[in-house]
């Protein structure tokens, strides 16, 4: 079992590719990057995220997915064959996904409880004032969804690589990337003319959108968006998590990984720009620039008001919406439970099929866990960053904010500075093909992007906003 395990791999690049896409393209793209962009100058925001993808995006992504190629493991052995001394490295990667995996269905299933309303035509009930906040801290339905959806994940995980990640990426991500682009152009002819007699329309919400604002610009401000933009792309493209070295691992030797890299790079963010013209101008037709402040809430809060405002139209739109948003957070979830199967699969000696049941029950207890944290286990922590969080939010923060940071500070220091640039790049040219970034990745890996992420690593506990102020 233990060597069929590792014979495992995608049947083509185009299944690599749609399966890491899959990954990368999550409910943070669908909220969050919309959300920044709002809050952080519009067009400004999408010029600055569009430097550090290209960049230090595309040499995060060459890191993980050249080692999962060139050593055939995950994480934690990945690591230690690279330099023995350099394990813990790769115990600190496994562990991102051991926790963004307690919370990740818990979202899922929120995501789930949406889209099930809409479908049974109780999308009016959505729209109302306490909706969110009265489902969440119930102490039954939440944790429902929740238990479904991490069952359904499991459910594909335990079919294995091609039969099931890579059959259900396949399936769902053209669907997916269709129903963006129609929620996104039918934005664009939206209009409403409010109480007050203003008249706002789906091209001025895409004004607002693409439009650089320069408004109250400063070198904080513009370090703040640079900060915002770089923590983007850990959400983003599923890097310093192990995810990408785990799929690394299961492509065969002759996939050329550059073109591959290209392509999750372009599919990534194309769906990020889509998801922005897809929500932005909705919102600001109906509910102007204030709200765009809804940060976290958008999804669920803001969004199915504005579904509601269209009327009848609106449901069909909300049921699309959400209907997205489940696919989305359905591939991504299946990379994180991937991850730590296939390590786990490593560690233990143990076949997919068993771990993957072993790690079912223990995940389907910590999202009950997580989602009663909003009732029954309600607590308010203080974080570093200055919000107060509650068990979930916990969780992200010591997941997304701390560990990612400082994991792809020091995986920069091991591939510029220990076993040397050229280990990664003569992997990407092991097929053949050319590695056509090659400079810009030994400047970027060796001196640029450890900086960079000394930078946000600090800026993420606190330290940096503390020394600016």
């Amino acid at each position: 079992m233990e060597e069929k395990a590792k014979k495992s791999t995608f049947s083509s690049q185009f299944g690599f590719v749609m399966a890491a896409a899959g990954s990368a393209v999550g409910v943070g793209n669908l909220w969050r990057f919309p959300y920044l962009a709002a809050k952080d100058g519009g067009g400004l925001f999408l010029l600055i995220y569009l430097v550090p993808v290209l960049t230090f995006g595309f040499t995060l992504l060459v890191s993980d997915i050249a080692i999962g190629r060139k050593t055939k493991k995950s994480a934690i052995h990945a690591y230690e064959e690279m330099n023995r001394k350099w394990r813990a490295l790769g115990v600190v990667t496994f562990l991102v996904p051991v926790l963004i995996m307690t919370y990740y269905a818990v979202i899922g299933g929120w995501i789930t409880k949406y889209l099930t309303v809409y479908l049974m035509g109780a999308a009016d009930a959505a729209a109302e004032d306490g909706y969110f906040t009265s489902f969440i801290s119930s102490s039954v339905s939440p944790v429902v969804f929740a238990l479904f959806f991490m069952g359904l994940t499991a459910l594909i995980v335990y079919h294995g690589v091609e039969k099931g990640i890579e059959r259900v990426s396949k399936f769902l991500m053209p669907i997916l990337l269709v129903i963006v682009v129609v929620i996104a152009v039918f934005s664009l002819t939206l209009t409403n003319t409010d109480d007050t007699g203003v008249t706002r329309t789906g091209l001025q919400g895409l004004t607002f959108y693409l439009k650089p604002s320069l408004e109250g610009i400063t070198a904080q401000r513009f370090l703040q968006i640079l900060l915002d933009a770089m923590s983007q792309l850990f959400f983003s493209l599923s890097v310093s998590m192990g995810i990408m070295i785990t799929y690394g691992s299961y492509v065969k030797p002759q996939v050329n990984l550059s073109k591959s890299i290209n392509q999750i790079e372009f599919f990534d963010t194309f769906v990020a720009l889509l998801s922005g013209m897809m929500i932005i101008p909705a919102v600001y037709v109906f509910s102007g620039t204030e709200g765009m402040s809804a940060g976290p809430s958008l999804m669920f809060i803001s969004l199915p008001k504005v579904f509601h405002a269209m009327g009848g139209v609106g449901v069909l739109i909300g049921t699309a919406f959400f209907l997205t948003a489940a696919f989305a957070t359905l591939t991504s979830c299946i990379s994180v439970l991937e991850s730590i199967v296939a390590n786990c699969m490593d560690l233990f000696h143990a076949s997919r099929k068993r771990v993957t049941l072993v790690l079912t029950i223990i995940y389907m207890a910590a999202s009950a866990v997580i989602t009663l944290g909003y009732s029954v286990f309600y607590l308010e922590v203080k974080l570093p960053n200055g919000t107060v969080g509650q068990l979930l939010d916990i969780m992200d923060y010591i997941s997304n904010s701390v560990m990612m940071p400082f994991i792809s500070l020091f995986s920069c220091i091991l591939i510029g500075w220990v076993v040397g640039p050229k280990w990664i790049s003569d992997e990407m040219e092991s097929s053949g093909h050319p590695f056509k970034r090659k400079r810009l990745y030994n400047i970027m890996i060796k001196y640029i992007a450890p900086v960079m992420m000394l930078i946000l690593a600090l800026q993420s506990i606190g330290v940096l906003n503390a020394f600016l102020s």
